[in-house]
Protein backbone atom coordinates (compact mmCIF):
# COMPACT_ATOMS: atom_id res chain seq x y z
CA UNK A 1 0.00 0.00 0.00
CA UNK A 2 1.20 3.12 -1.01
CA UNK A 3 0.74 6.75 1.87
CA UNK A 4 -2.03 7.98 -0.16
CA UNK A 5 -4.06 4.33 0.48
CA UNK A 6 -3.14 3.68 3.96
CA UNK A 7 -3.97 7.15 4.82
CA UNK A 8 -7.32 6.65 3.11
CA UNK A 9 -8.36 3.52 4.63
CA UNK A 10 -6.75 4.12 7.78
CA UNK A 11 -9.50 7.31 7.81
CA UNK A 12 -12.18 5.60 6.52
CA UNK A 13 -13.03 1.98 7.50
CA UNK A 14 -17.02 1.25 7.60
CA UNK A 15 -19.92 0.83 5.49
CA UNK A 16 -23.67 1.94 6.15
CA UNK A 17 -26.36 -0.05 4.25
CA UNK A 18 -29.19 2.24 3.62
CA UNK A 19 -32.32 1.60 1.54
CA UNK A 20 -34.74 3.76 -0.20
CA UNK A 21 -36.92 4.92 -2.80
CA UNK A 22 -34.91 4.63 -6.18
CA UNK A 23 -36.07 7.56 -7.36
CA UNK A 24 -35.42 9.54 -4.23
CA UNK A 25 -32.04 8.06 -4.70
CA UNK A 26 -31.84 9.16 -7.79
CA UNK A 27 -32.81 12.66 -7.52
CA UNK A 28 -30.40 13.26 -5.05
CA UNK A 29 -27.51 11.95 -6.92
CA UNK A 30 -28.78 14.14 -9.71
CA UNK A 31 -28.81 16.96 -7.58
CA UNK A 32 -25.36 16.49 -5.79
CA UNK A 33 -23.95 15.88 -9.53
CA UNK A 34 -25.04 18.87 -10.20
CA UNK A 35 -23.94 21.13 -7.48
CA UNK A 36 -20.38 19.46 -8.15
CA UNK A 37 -19.99 17.03 -5.03
CA UNK A 38 -20.68 13.30 -4.04
CA UNK A 39 -23.97 11.64 -2.66
CA UNK A 40 -21.34 10.10 -0.15
CA UNK A 41 -19.96 13.30 0.67
CA UNK A 42 -22.60 15.12 1.39
CA UNK A 43 -23.74 12.05 3.22
CA UNK A 44 -21.04 12.09 5.33
CA UNK A 45 -21.30 15.77 6.04
CA UNK A 46 -25.01 15.27 7.29
CA UNK A 47 -23.87 13.08 9.66
CA UNK A 48 -21.17 14.78 11.61
CA UNK A 49 -23.66 17.51 11.91
CA UNK A 50 -26.41 15.67 13.36
CA UNK A 51 -23.52 14.37 15.96
CA UNK A 52 -22.39 17.61 16.67
CA UNK A 53 -25.73 18.94 17.10
CA UNK A 54 -27.13 16.06 19.17
CA UNK A 55 -24.07 14.72 21.33
CA UNK A 56 -23.81 16.24 24.85
CA UNK A 57 -21.17 18.63 25.31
Amino acid sequence: MNKKTEKKSAKKNSQLVLRLDKDERDAFVQLCNQMDTSAAREIRGFIRQFLKDHQAE
